[in-house]
């Protein structure tokens, strides 16, 4: 009886669980989220341009910039976005006035 007592095998781990854990979760989530949503927001520029989406878009014009050349790139911004284009280069916002 005492052995019985003493194996970890006999008790159920899920009532060593209580039953507030899964209803303190749901709000820990809702917060994770909005955080989540919070840190990711950026204002909307008036200049065009390809989105920022965490931080996705500056890594795909930089790598436009290095894969095409500063002058094939700079032309596909302009016909893509009019003659004032917002780009990132080397991680750095960088304006294209053309005309």
């Amino acid at each position: 009886m005492v052995l019985e007592t003493l194996n970890p095998m006999h008790y159920n781990i899920t009532s060593l669980v209580p039953d507030a854990m899964p209803v303190a979760t749901v709000p820990i989530l809702i917060l994770m989220c909005f955080l989540f949503l919070m840190w990711n927001h950026e204002e909307t520029s008036s200049i065009p341009g390809p989105g920022y989406c965490m931080g996705i878009g500056p890594l795909i014009s930089h790598g436009r910039f290095l894969w095409m050349g500063v002058g094939n790139a700079c032309n596909y911004y302009n016909k893509t976005y009019g003659e004032f284009v917002r780009v990132w280069i080397s991680g750095e916002e960088t304006f294209i006035i053309s005309k």
